[in-house]
C-alpha cells in the first residue's frame, strides 16, 4: 500500500492533488472493509465522495457520508471502524480512530499522523491527513436504494442513493445552510449540466426539509427551481471558487462557477 502511495505522490502534479489522491486511495480501502464487514447491507452511501467514485465528479471530498436506511440489516459502527482500523494497522500506518456516536449522525475522523511527511508532501511530521466516516441513523424517509459495482483503485460493490435521491441530497443542504459552500454551487453545477440527470426525489427533499425546520413552501417539480434560485442569487462567488478549487482535479477551471451559468441552468 505505501509503495502505490509513493507512487501516486510521485505523480502528480501538485502537492495539493497528491494529497486528494491519497486520501481518495484509503477512502476506497475503508469502504472495502466496509463492503466485507457487510456495512453496505444497512447502510448507503451519499454526498460529494459517492459521485465522484459512482459518476466520475471532478471533486474530491474529505468525507465519507452514509445513511442508515435498512435499521433492520444490522448496523455496528464500533466493529466497522475496529476492522478499518486493524487492516490499517496490519499494514504499518499509525491509525487513530476518534469516534462521536452519542447523537443522530455517529461520526469517526480516521488520522493519519506522519503520513504526509512521510510522502513528501509536508514538511511538519505533525500533519495529519484525515478521513472523516458519518452515517444518519435516521435519514429522512423515501430514499431510492440502488447498487453498483465500481473499480476506484479497487473493485467495489456499494450501496448508493439514486441518482435522483442524491440530487434531492444536495438541494437539501443548498437550501437549509446558512451559508453556502464552494462545493455546493460546484455540485449543483455540475447536476444541472447532465440533461441525462433524472429530477428530484421530491419525497425524500421534502422530508429532509420538514426534518430540519423548513418554513418555506412544499417542493414540487414545477417549483424547486424557483426556489433554489432565490437561495443562490446571494453566493460570494469569488469566495466559492477559492473554496472549492483545491478539492478540484487538474484542468478543472473555477470559472465556470458563476450566478449567470446556474441561473441559466436553473432555467
Amino acid at each position: 500500500m505505501k509503495a502505490y502511495l509513493e507512487e501516486l505522490a510521485r505523480e502528480s502534479p501538485s502537492a495539493q492533488q497528491a494529497q486528494n489522491e491519497v486520501r481518495e486511495y484509503i477512502q476506497a480501502r475503508v469502504l472495502g472493509v466496509l463492503q466485507r464487514k457487510g456495512a453496505m447491507i444497512p447502510l448507503a452511501f451519499h454526498g460529494g465522495t459517492a459521485l465522484r467514485f459512482l459518476y466520475s465528479s471532478a471533486r474530491y471530498s474529505e468525507d465519507l457520508d452514509f445513511s442508515l436506511d435498512r435499521r433492520d440489516a444490522g448496523y455496528d459502527f464500533h466493529s466497522y471502524l475496529k476492522a478499518i482500523e486493524a487492516e490499517f494497522a496490519a499494514e504499518g500506518y499509525d491509525v487513530q480512530v476518534k469516534l462521536n456516536d452519542t447523537r443522530t449522525v455517529n461520526n469517526a475522523f480516521l488520522r493519519f499522523p506522519g503520513l504526509l511527511s512521510e510522502l513528501g508532501l509536508s514538511p511538519d511530521q505533525r500533519r495529519k491527513l484525515s478521513v472523516k466516516l458519518e452515517v444518519d441513523t435516521r435519514p429522512p424517509a423515501g430514499a431510492v436504494l440502488s447498487t453498483s459495482v465500481i473499480r476506484r483503485h479497487l473493485p467495489l460493490q456499494i450501496q448508493h442513493h439514486d441518482q435522483a435521491t442524491l440530487l434531492a441530497g444536495k438541494l437539501h443542504a443548498v437550501l437549509q445552510r446558512p451559508f453556502l459552500k464552494g462545493r455546493d454551487v460546484y455540485d449543483l453545477i455540475w447536476y444541472l449540466s447532465d440533461t441525462e440527470w433524472p429530477p428530484p426525489n421530491m419525497e425524500f427533499l421534502n422530508n429532509a426539509l420538514l426534518q430540519t425546520g423548513w418554513d418555506g413552501p412544499t417542493l414540487d417539480l414545477n417549483n424547486w427551481r424557483g426556489v433554489v434560485r432565490e437561495k443562490v442569487k446571494d453566493v460570494t462567488w469569488e469566495k466559492a471558487a477559492r473554496d472549492v478549487a483545491p478539492f478540484l482535479g487538474p484542468g478543472v477551471d473555477t470559472s465556470i462557477l458563476t450566478s449567470e451559468n446556474l441561473l441559466r441552468l436553473l432555467g
